[in-house]
């Protein structure tokens, strides 16, 4: 009682093989924004006379962070890129939200742009090009040629098969070790 057996996935059903958004380093600047903000208003609040002198400093730093820190994070957060055995998936936004969708079996070109920094970093920029829209950009992804990789391998498949690969056996190559990736695969 109480206990669910699993179903399997009828043919034809979509899995996700990656969930993947910016790499984590871009909230290095925000996180020590935060921090020196902290820090600077904790000392020097007490040292600044009462009334409006404190309050000032007090809606200063409160200010700073949630433009310097906050909005940062959420704009972070609210870009999201999922790989499935049948597309891609690009949602983003914070205020207005924008979600593109990109099928495996239409094919499209796949670069990879690497700054040196996203090198030392192990990400880098992952370019999808459909030929008559506009280009899908996936910004600063952990491991962009494994991405790269594997959405080579889910185009293959897709044209291959006449349709999506799907099962766990779908899952591409270049994501058998997913625990090993930066995102973990999911």
């Amino acid at each position: 009682m109480g206990q669910t057996a699993e179903v399997p996935a009828p043919d034809g059903a979509e899995h996700v093989v990656a969930r993947v958004r910016r790499h984590g380093r871009i909230l290095v600047l925000p996180a020590l924004l935060l921090i020196a903000v902290a820090g600077v208003t904790a000392y020097a609040v007490p040292w600044l006379e009462d009334g409006w002198p404190r309050l000032a400093a007090i809606v200063g730093g409160a200010l700073i962070v949630v433009l310097g820190s906050l909005l940062p994070y959420l704009g972070w957060l609210s870009s999201r890129t999922t790989i499935t055995t049948r597309r891609v998936i690009v949602r983003r936004g914070l205020f207005v939200r924008v979600r593109r969708e990109l099928w495996h079996r239409t094919g499209y070109d796949v670069q990879v742009a690497r700054s040196w920094m996203q090198r030392m970093a192990g990400s880098g920029d992952v370019r999808l090009e459909t030929g008559h829209e506009v280009a899908v950009v996936l910004r600063d992804v952990p491991a962009p040629l494994a991405v790269q990789a594997a959405l080579h391998e889910l185009m293959a498949e897709a044209h291959a098969l006449g349709g999506p690969a799907v099962g766990p056996a779908a899952r591409p190559a270049a994501f058998a070790t997913a625990d090993s990736l930066p995102w973990g695969g999911r």
